[in-house]
C-alpha cells in the first residue's frame, strides 16, 4: 500500500509537470508518469505470478503428504510426498474420498468425532493409523484444514500428514525394553508390580483368591557355569515358552531375574487350585530340554502365597512366596510349598546363619568329623568319609544339611571347600605316619569344580601334605555328572592322573547316564542313603540298588552303600553282593582324635585295618 502511495505521488507530481510545462521536459514528464504506470502493473502482475509459482513449488517439494479435496470429500490433488507415504498415484486417488486409507483400526465413533471437529472448529488434528496401497498399516500425524467461502460454507478441505511409524516403533521399543524381559519377552519385574497390584485389587472386590508362586530353577549355576552362558539363556527361554504353556488364560507370568520366575494366578477357589496348577508346573519344567547338541534334565522349587491369607498387597505376597520357596528348597528342591508364617522367622534365621558363616572358618569353628568305611566281608575299616560340621557359637553342633547350601549360593563353599580338603588330607597323612593308611573321602561342591586351576590346587596340597595320592578320594554329587562337558571330563582325567580315586556319591537319587560311566574316570559307586533307607521292603528301592550292584560289577567299579542303620540292611547289602558300607550300625561320625582313638581299639581288638 505504501509503494501505491508513492507511486501515485510520483505519477501526480509528472502530470503536473507536463501540464504546466508545454515543452520538451513536459513532454518527458508525461512519458514518464506513462512509463511508472505501467511498471507498476507489470510488477504486480510479476508478484502474482511469482505468488502462485511458490505455492506450487511448496506443494510439489513438501516432505509431507498433501490432499486436497472439495466439499463432498472427493480428492481434487495430491502431492508427490503422498504417492510416496501411500503408494497411490495421482490418478489412482483423484476422484475418490479419503476413505480408501482407512486401515479398519479406528471404529465408527473415532470418525464421527473427527468430523463434529472439522465441522464445528474448522480443522482437526491427531494421530490415526491408515493403510498403504500395498496393504501395510502406518501410522501418521494428520492435521485437516476447512477452507471457507465468504458465506462460511466449507468449499475445500486441506489435509496435511506426515509418516511418524518408525517415530512410534521407536518409543514403543523403548516403552517396552522398560517394561520386558529382554531374553524371555515376559514382564519383567516394574510391570509385574504394577499388573499384580491390579490382579490384587480385582480379587479383593471379586471376594476370590489369587496365588502367587515364586519359581526358582534347581541348580541352574551349574547348568550356566559348566555349559556356558548361551546354553544357560536358551534353557532360561525354553522353561519360559513351557511356564507359558503351564498358565491359563488371564495368569500372569514376569521374570524375575536370574533364574526365578513369578506366576500370578487370579480366580481361584483356594489351596487345592493352586496346588494343582503348582504340580502341572513341576511336571512340565521336569520334563528333559534338548538344546542342540545338549540333554538336560532340570527341576524347579515353587513358593506360593495366597492372596488375602498371606498379604494383601504386591511387596507382602512376593516376599511370602519366596520364603515358601526357600522352604522348598530346604526339603530338597523339585518340590513345592506354601507359605507358612513361621518361614519369615526361618528366613531371618537363614540370613543370621549366612552371616555367621562368613565368620565361622576365621574363628575356628569349623570341624571335620569321620566315619568309617567297612569291608562287609571282613569287617575291617578300609576309610573314612571327612564330614563338614559347624560348631556354632548359639545353636550348638550343626550337621552340614544345614548350612552347605548356603555356603554354596553365598559364594563362601571355595574358601571352606579348599580347607576342608587340606584338614583332610593332614589328618590322612597322620593316620599314614601311625602305620594306618587309609583313605578319606571327602566331597566336592559343584562350584568347586568350576574353579579353572582346581587339578593344579589338588596336587599342590597332596605334595605339600605328603600324602599318597590313591589315599585321596573325591565324592561327586551325581546331578554334577549331569552335563558332560569337555571341561569337566577334562579336569576328573587330571585329577585320576594323579592316582586321586573319584567317587559318585548319592547314586541312584539323581539322573547319570550309563554312557557318563563309562566315559569319565570314575572308581566307585556310593548307593544313596534314601535307597538303603528302604531296605529290605520296598520293592523299587531293592530293584535299583540291584540294578547299581550289576552296574558296579559289570563296569568293574566298586560299589559302597551309605546310611546302614539295621542288620536286615546289612545282611541284604551282603547276600547281594556289596562290599563296602557305611552308617550309624557300623559307626557314627567322630572327631578326629575320637577316630584315632577308634582305629588304636580297633588294633587292639585285633580287628584288621586295611
Amino acid at each position: 500500500m505504501a509503494n501505491l502511495k508513492i507511486l501515485l505521488s510520483l505519477l501526480g507530481a509528472a502530470l503536473a509537470l507536463a501540464l504546466w510545462t508545454p515543452t520538451a521536459m513536459g513532454l518527458n514528464a508525461l512519458l514518464l508518469a506513462a512509463a511508472l504506470a505501467f511498471g507498476w502493473i507489470e510488477l504486480r502482475a510479476r508478484h502474482r505470478i511469482d505468488d502462485r509459482v511458490l505455492a506450487a513449488r511448496v506443494f510439489e517439494t513438501s516432505g509431507n503428504g498433501i490432499l486436497i479435496s472439495d466439499a463432498q470429500n472427493r480428492v481434487l490433488a495430491v502431492n508427490p510426498a503422498f504417492s510416496t507415504i501411500t503408494g497411490y498415484a495421482r490418478d489412482e486417488i483423484v476422484g475418490k474420498t479419503p476413505n480408501i486409507l482407512r486401515s479398519g483400526r479406528h471404529d465408527s465413533a473415532f470418525y464421527e468425532s473427527m468430523w463434529q471437529a472439522i465441522n464445528t472448529q474448522g480443522m482437526w488434528q491427531g494421530e490415526i493409523w491408515n493403510k498403504r496401497k500395498n496393504g501395510e498399516i502406518y501410522a501418521e500425524w494428520l492435521t485437516i484444514d476447512t477452507v471457507k467461502n465468504p458465506l462460511g460454507e466449507a468449499i475445500n478441505y486441506i489435509a496435511v500428514f506426515s509418516d511418524i511409524t518408525e517415530r512410534k516403533t521407536l518409543a514403543e521399543r523403548v516403552e517396552y525394553l522398560a517394561t520386558h524381559d529382554t531374553l524371555t519377552g515376559l514382564p519383567n519385574r516394574a510391570l509385574l508390580a504394577e499388573l499384580l497390584s491390579k490382579a490384587i485389587a480385582d480379587a479383593g472386590r471379586s471376594n476370590t483368591h489369587l496365588a502367587v508362586f515364586f519359581l526358582d530353577m534347581d541348580r541352574f549355576k551349574l547348568v550356566n557355569d559348566t555349559l556356558g552362558h548361551a546354553i544357560g539363556d536358551e534353557l532360561l527361554k525354553a522353561v519360559a515358552a513351557r511356564l507359558q504353556d503351564a498358565t491359563r488364560a488371564g495368569d500372569m507370568l514376569a521374570r524375575q531375574g536370574g533364574d526365578e520366575f513369578i506366576m500370578a494366578l487370579p480366580n481361584l477357589t483356594g489351596i487345592p487350585d493352586a496346588a494343582h496348577i503348582a504340580e502341572k508346573v513341576l511336571l512340565e519344567l521336569g520334563r528333559t530340554f534338548e538344546l542342540g547338541s545338549h540333554t538336560i534334565n532340570s527341576s524347579t522349587s515353587v513358593g506360593i502365597a495366597l492372596f488375602p491369607e498371606d498379604g494383601e498387597d504386591a511387596f507382602t505376597l512376593l516376599k511370602h512366596a519366596d520364603a515358601a520357596m526357600y522352604r522348598a528348597k530346604e526339603l530338597g528342591r523339585n518340590n513345592f510349598q506354601f507359605f507358612a508364617a513361621d518361614m519369615n522367622i526361618n528366613m531371618l534365621e537363614r540370613l543370621a546363619l549366612e552371616r555367621g558363616l562368613r565368620q565361622a572358618l576365621d574363628r575356628g569353628e569349623l570341624q571335620l568329623r569321620y566315619q568309617p568305611q567297612f569291608d562287609l566281608a571282613t569287617g575291617r575299616v578300609l576309610g573314612a568319609e571327612a564330614l563338614l560340621h559347624w560348631l556354632h557359637p548359639e545353636h550348638g553342633l550343626l550337621p552340614p544339611a544345614k548350612f552347605l547350601t548356603i555356603a554354596e549360593e553365598s559364594g563362601l563353599i571355595n574358601p571352606i571347600g579348599a580347607w576342608v580338603l587340606r584338614e583332610a588330607c593332614l589328618e590322612a597323612q597322620r593316620w599314614q605316619s601311625a602305620d594306618h593308611p587309609l583313605r578319606v573321602a571327602v566331597n566336592l561342591s559343584a562350584v568347586q569344580l568350576r574353579q579353572f586351576d582346581f587339578a593344579q590346587r589338588v596336587a599342590a596340597l597332596i605334595a605339600d601334605t605328603g600324602i599318597a595320592p590313591d589315599l585321596l578320594e573325591l565324592d561327586l554329587h551325581e546331578n554334577t555328572l549331569l552335563l558332560d562337558t569337555p571341561a569337566l571330563n577334562k579336569l576328573l582325567h587330571a585329577l585320576h592322573d594323579q592316582g586321586i580315586r573319584l567317587a559318585i556319591d548319592d547314586f541312584g537319587a539323581g539322573y547319570s547316564s550309563l554312557a557318563n560311566l563309562k566315559r569319565l574316570p570314575i572308581d566307585k559307586l556310593k548307593i544313596a542313603c534314601a535307597l538303603v533307607r528302604e531296605l529290605p521292603q520296598e520293592p523299587i528301592a531293592l530293584s535299583v540298588v540291584r540294578t547299581i550292584l550289576c552296574m558296579g560289577e559289570s563296569l568293574q567299579l566298586d560299589v559302597a552303600a551309605e546310611g546302614v542303620e539295621t542288620e536286615a540292611q546289612r545282611a541284604w547289602l551282603v547276600q547281594h553282593g556289596c562290599r563296602f558300607a557305611q552308617g550309624f550300625f557300623f559307626a557314627g561320625p567322630m572327631p578326629a582324635q575320637a577316630f584315632r582313638d577308634f582305629l588304636g581299639a580297633q588294633r587292639e581288638a585285633n580287628i584288621p585295618v586295611k
